[in-house]
């Protein structure tokens, strides 16, 4: 059987939607034999660079709703990846990297790498740093 053709969308909220669930797909397909989901290992990511953060930074960071952010790291917290402590008032919480949170982010860090190479050589090294740099320009627009 034939694979149709995926369309055009008009709409650029609509494609770059349409890409990321893709992108979310493949990365998946990547991360899941080490039993880690693309969300979790962002997170990790962006809490390696971060340090620690409270969980509203983190959200900023992420561009990601609390009711989500949340979800995702009650489950990362109960394997041991994240630390979780109060802040300066009752209603922050701190957020970093555990030790195993650093070496569940060092032993995935490979497959992710297999899939950004394999995006990149599929893209073409010109496309792939011009994508990359405007979906950052995307975020900062769509998140003022």
């Amino acid at each position: 059987m034939e694979q149709r053709a995926i369309p055009t969308l008009p709409c650029m909220c609509a494609s770059l939607r349409r890409a990321a669930r893709a992108l979310t797909q493949l990365y998946e397909q990547a991360l899941r034999p080490l039993g880690l989901r693309a969300t979790q290992f962002t997170v990790l990511q962006a809490l390696e660079q971060a340090g620690e953060v409270s969980q509203g930074e983190l959200g900023q960071m992420l561009v990601m709703d609390s009711t989500s952010l949340t979800r995702t790291l009650e489950i990362m917290r109960r394997r041991g990846w994240i630390v979780k402590r109060p802040g300066k008032d009752q209603r922050e919480r701190r957020l970093s990297l555990s030790p195993a949170g650093r070496e569940r982010l060092r032993s995935a860090t490979p497959a992710w790498e297999k899939a950004q190479a394999r995006l990149r050589q599929q893209l073409g090294t010109e496309p792939w740093t011009e994508f990359l740099r405007l979906t950052n320009q995307v975020t900062n627009i769509g998140s003022k």
